[in-house]
């Protein structure tokens, strides 16, 4: 008797714990988790993640852990593998792109300020000075190319084709070329450096950061459309979480606006947040 009674404790016990696993397990799965991982490029944006998410996130109750890196390849394949649970460090198009690539669901929170593409030069103190045939180093990749050509057309340096897609623009799409301006392609890392030895550069807002260079010292920064402002993502499975809600909720707080606007000069801000 005491045998069976021992026995039925046992299996009662198992089932208990059993039920506090599934549990647990179940609010894992739901994100009610409280402590959490946030990977972002060193530089600009680990500083945003540190200084205008992480304190708010804490004040909620969180615990959270500031990864950085150094690449734009790993963050996203540690979000899918569950190593971190968001990041912050592309814009949507890139996300977009990776995602297809990678056969991974990515899903972007909220846009933030972001470090806006600029035309610089250690030659010319105003876009007026400019001279005729002046060389610009320009981004190679499509991408941060098409960008630079849409902050030249708004400088008034370059008109574009008015069918051409302002997303692929390009130098085949320049159709007047005020100052003959002379397109120098690098390497978009090299871009801080050409500003010694070419008449203009035009330098995205993170390199120039990373340079140390002062974003309000351009002669012209981008009118950024919001498809290349930078943005928390998470893997899609976690869009409805409690997490996701509380990062979409401190992003969109007053507090990380004041930091942005102490801290942060010269960012960009999305349309959400101007239309505030």
């Amino acid at each position: 008797m005491k045998k069976l009674a021992l026995t039925l404790l046992f299996v009662l016990t198992l089932g208990v714990l059993a039920a506090c696993g599934s549990e647990d397990s179940s609010s894992e799965a739901s994100g009610d988790k409280k402590e959490i991982s946030i990977g972002a490029t060193s530089g600009p944006y680990s500083d945003m993640v540190s200084k205008a998410i992480k304190p708010i996130l804490e004040d909620k109750g969180y615990t959270v852990k500031v990864v950085e890196f150094s690449d734009y390849i790993q963050p996203n394949l540690a979000l899918s593998k569950g190593d971190l649970d968001a990041n912050l460090f592309q814009h949507k198009i890139y996300m977009e792109n990776f995602a297809k690539e990678h056969k991974i669901e990515l899903s972007d929170v909220i846009s933030v300020p972001t470090a806006p593409m600029g035309i610089y030069s250690k030659k010319f103190a105003s876009l007026e000075e400019i001279e005729d045939g002046a060389a610009i180093a320009i981004p190679n990749d499509p991408t941060n190319a098409a960008r630079a050509f849409l902050i030249l057309e708004d400088a008034g340096l370059i008109t574009l084709n008015a069918d051409a897609d302002p997303l692929t623009v390009s130098e085949k799409d320049v159709e007047e070329n005020v100052k003959n301006l002379q397109f120098k392609p690098i390497e978009a890392a090299q871009l801080p450096r050409a500003v010694d030895s070419v008449d203009l550069s035009a330098v995205p807002g993170n390199f120039a950061l990373a340079a140390k260079m002062d974003l309000l010292d351009a002669l012209q920064l981008e009118n950024m459309p919001d498809q290349y402002r930078n943005r928390v993502v998470i893997d899609t499975k976690n869009k409805d979480t409690q997490f996701s809600k509380d990062l979409k909720e401190a992003v969109e707080s007053d507090e990380f606006e004041k930091i942005i606007d102490e801290q942060f000069k010269g960012f960009g801000n999305p349309e959400w947040m101007t239309a505030k």
